[in-house]
């Protein structure tokens, strides 16, 4: 059994109009996949739509209490992580500068025989977010779907320049 989401109170699903889950178990270890999702730098070559990624203290790792701010759905967006258990799991919140909006985005990492398997969930709240999702009801879900893939490539990647070194 995989672990569940530690949601803050007031993004809980059952408190959140918009919730989206995806998982992929990918052939790559923990420690690859969490150097991927911690390392801003990094995530232009996999995050749809994100080009670059400010972090408040001027680094590029996300830790506990990490400010960092990019642009997601076209929209500048900051965020916070509030969860932090290096090799297992991640969630920041936040939402769209400017917008009455609130999104929660948590990733969960466990061990496989093949990898790993990486659990994603995301609530969102909001004027803004609540008509994205009825312009396009499955746009969150299927960016969420190819993120996993372009994950899996990258990390194919990191996973062979390793073994090849």
């Amino acid at each position: 059994m995989f672990e569940t989401i530690n949601w803050p109170d007031e993004l809980k699903p059952s408190k959140s109009p918009l919730h989206f889950t995806n998982e992929l178990e990918i052939a790559a270890s923990p420690e690859t996949l969490w150097s991927m999702i911690t390392d801003t730098t990094i995530w232009p070559r996999f995050y749809p739509g994100v080009r670059e990624v400010t972090l408040s203290d001027g680094r590029h790792r996300l830790q506990l209490g990490s400010e960092f701010e990019t642009t997601m759905l076209e929209q500048h967006i900051r965020c916070t992580v509030q969860e932090f258990e290096p090799m297992t799991r991640i969630g920041w919140g936040g939402g769209p500068v400017g917008e009455d909006c609130r999104a929660y985005h948590a990733w969960i990492f466990t061990p496989t025989a093949k990898g790993t398997h990486v659990w994603m969930e995301e609530t969102m709240q909001g004027p803004y977010l609540i008509d994205l999702a009825k312009q396009a009801p499955d746009m969150v879900w299927q960016m969420h779907e190819q993120l996993l893939v372009n994950i899996e490539r990258v990390a194919a990647t990191i996973e062979a320049s390793r073994v090849s070194a």
